[in-house]
């Protein structure tokens, strides 16, 4: 529609030079064959016939058919030169509001109707320059903020894990409980720094590698039971309960790993921001046309706003926890990918009672 507009805008001022031409050759015309020969020239003839001497009569009695087809040349190259400078008015005006386009805080000038799509179209660049280099520089700070989460977070164990260590070699004779209980702590530790190395390659993973899938059939009623038991230490940890609501038989064709990717990043999103004591809900029913997979928990409701952000790259909805209680902000942007992998979407809602995140997957892809 736009680029119509500019089309018309350009034709116009060709059909104004052609219309305007036009009206003046036919008054010229008029002019010089219906005045000029009745009123004028006869007169000339006669005068110039008396004034001036034969031999010089011939060559000057049509001088006025050259002053004629001058003033005609002359009248066309001004109709020409006003539709160029018309034109390049605004050609003008268009390449002084380009340079302004990386400066938002100077405005686009104003254009006539017939170039207001123009206007609107710079405004929109300039908007769209200005927009993509705030979220530039929102993405480089949360990258930032990560590298200092991350660089706090392996220096905590690490330091642990030297600290016990050191305290078993220094101390021989400690009795064998307490020599118990500091290796135990010291490989905590250090299966918490093995998980922060790890995120630090799942970044890596997700900003260079494309994703390619392995199809099989996959019994989803069994992979979600599966994974559902690989959390028992964690719910037992904050006293959560598992509701499951899974119905059998569910079938689908897809990459099994990423899927139970997909399930393990929600529920271990579930349990980090459950109250304790609380109940996750874990439930995969089907329909004709989809398969529908929800993990509910109870927790602090999130926002609207930030609702919107959370499939988002390094965002947390909470980045107050820090990486000591979640991860790096990955977790829910990989499921989405996966999801989407699988033409499938995911979705979220949350509100005073729960949150809740939904997975539909297309029964089509059996």
């Amino acid at each position: 529609m736009k680029r119509d507009k500019r089309q018309n805008f350009a034709s116009g001022q060709v059909w104004r030079f052609l219309i305007y031409s036009l009206l003046w050759t036919v008054i010229f015309l008029i002019i010089a064959y219906v005045v000029t020969d009745v009123l004028v020239k006869q007169r000339i003839t006669e005068f110039l016939y008396a004034l001036l001497p034969e031999e010089s009569y011939f060559w000057l009695a049509d001088a006025w058919i050259f002053l004629g087809v001058t003033i005609y040349v002359i009248v066309e190259l001004i109709i020409a030169a006003r539709r160029i400078l018309y034109c390049g008015r605004f050609a003008q005006q268009i390449q002084r509001d380009l340079t302004v386009l990386m400066t938002p805080e100077k405005d686009v000038s104003d254009y006539p109707e017939r170039l207001k799509s123009t206007e609107v179209q710079l405004k929109d660049i300039q908007h769209s320059i200005f927009r993509s280099a705030q979220i530039a520089k929102e993405a480089e700070q949360r990258k930032n903020d990560l590298v200092i989460y991350l660089a706090h977070d392996l220096k905590t164990p690490l330091t642990s894990v030297v600290g016990y260590l050191s305290l078993l070699e220094e101390l021989p004779e400690l009795d064998t409980q307490t020599r118990a209980k500091y290796v135990g702590i010291a490989l905590n530790k250090a299966y918490r720094l093995e998980q922060l190395i790890d995120e630090l390659f799942e970044i890596t993973r997700f900003n260079l590698q494309t994703v390619e899938l392995s199809e099989t059939h996959i019994d989803l009623t069994m992979m979600l039971y599966q994974i559902s038991e690989e959390f028992y230490p964690a719910f037992s940890a904050k006293n959560l309960t598992l509701e499951q609501h899974i119905e059998s038989g569910l079938k689908f064709k897809g990459d099994a790993d990423k899927l139970a990717r997909v399930f393990d990043n929600l529920l271990r999103n579930a349990i980090s921001y459950s109250h304790a004591g609380t109940e996750v809900t874990l439930s995969a029913i089907q329909n004709d046309t989809h398969i529908r997979i929800g993990v509910r928990n109870s927790g602090d409701r999130i926002p609207t706003q930030k609702l919107k952000r959370l499939f988002e790259k390094f965002y947390r909805a909470d980045p107050s926890r820090g990486t000591g209680s979640g991860g790096t902000g990955l977790g829910l942007a990989i499921a989405k990918q996966l999801v989407e992998l699988h033409h499938g979407t995911i979705d979220v809602v949350s509100n005073d009672q729960y949150t809740e995140f939904t997975v539909l997957l297309d029964r089509n892809e059996l």
